[in-house]
């Protein structure tokens, strides 16, 4: 057992840029990003807040700081993969890790502009077109398509992932009687309730659906080029 001039002698942990973002990724992960501040962040690492700025100049820096640490565990395509396949390993990599760090998806949206980890990431897909025998044009025009896909996530035209009971689905049909043709749509979808996006669309289902149709486009594009 650890006597306290034991504990006393033990080396406290250097701070550093690294240790100071994975603490922030860590606060974000448990209670969202929202919520984070620079004294929350020096109470969790045992400093003063003004230690937090040898390393991160303010909280920008700090979130630009957490989308790389994101970015940096997106894993990278295995040599010799074929690029249609390169890009959706990639891609899905991507989403696994913001499905990890819910909060990721916001902060990336709210960016003025982008790292340098971000860029070489982008550059990287851009290769992986490039060495697939993508022309430039086309290459431009997939990169376009993709969107923040290429960052594993998407901008969705309904949120429907929320868990309600049959009392509120009577009532969203009720409301939606005037809209036939989406009341169609609602009406026939089933879900299976089991999936871990609740009762709304199955989310990753829906992901890969569409990211496979890009795919298979792009692959039509570019073979008849």
């Amino acid at each position: 057992m650890a006597t306290q001039v034991d504990v006393a002698e033990q080396p406290r942990v250097p701070l550093s840029r690294e240790r100071v973002l994975r603490a922030a990724v860590a606060l974000a992960d448990a209670g969202g990003v929202d919520a984070l501040s620079m004294r929350k962040l020096a109470q969790e690492l045992g400093v003063v807040p003004m230690a937090l700025y040898k390393h991160v100049t303010n909280k920008d820096e700090l979130l630009d700081g957490m989308v790389d640490v994101v970015v940096g565990e997106i894993d990278p395509p295995p040599s010799g993969t074929d690029w249609k396949t390169a890009i959706r390993q990639r891609v899905l990599s991507a989403r696994s890790a913001l499905l990890r760090h819910p909060w990721a998806s916001q902060v990336i949206e709210s960016r003025a502009g982008a790292t340098p980890t971000v860029l070489r990431y982008m550059d990287s897909m851009v290769g992986i077109f490039r060495a697939g025998g993508f022309s430039i044009d086309l290459t431009h025009h997939a990169m376009h398509a993709m969107g923040s896909r290429l960052l594993g996530f998407t901008q969705e035209l309904f949120d429907d992932t929320a868990d309600v009971g049959p009392e509120m689905d009577a009532a969203l049909l009720r409301e939606l009687a005037a809209y036939p043709h989406i009341t169609e749509m609602v009406s026939a979808i089933t879900h299976d309730e089991g999936s871990v996006v609740g009762l709304g669309c199955d989310d990753q289902f829906e992901f890969e659906f569409a990211l496979d149709l890009m795919l298979d486009g792009l692959e039509r594009l570019r073979n008849t080029a």
